[in-house]
């Protein structure tokens, strides 16, 4: 092969991995989860990590136990978390196919959320 072609080919394949990096870096920005409680005393938001953004309690949390509040609070938080982390399982497995490093990616994951 021409080195001039090998090295054109190189600089495309290089461009098109950097663009599938940069649609996976935005897909993940937005790869955040929300999450209701079932009568909808609670709704917990998180990011892409499951870290906590959002959390909104409506008049009806106020009529719940302590114990219970925090239960529900604590429930919902882990739905989103599932969820977020569905989605970025989604993501990845777009940018990264099946392999290693999805595997790598997801190993910690929630079972239901690995396909």
């Amino acid at each position: 092969m021409d080195p001039a072609q090998w090295l054109a080919d190189y600089r495309d394949r290089l461009e098109r991995a950097a663009h599938g990096a940069r649609q996976a870096r935005d897909s993940l920005r937005e790869a955040g989860a929300t999450a209701r409680s079932p009568r909808g005393e609670v709704t917990v938001s998180v990011n892409a990590g499951g870290a906590l953004d959002e959390l909104a309690l409506t008049p009806a949390a106020r009529k719940l136990e302590a114990d219970a509040l925090a239960g529900l609070i604590v429930s919902t938080a882990r739905e989103a978390q599932r969820l977020a982390s569905a989605r970025m399982a989604e993501v990845m497995a777009g940018y990264l196919g099946d392999g290693p490093a999805l595997t790598q990616l997801t190993q910690h994951l929630p079972a239901e959320v690995v396909r």
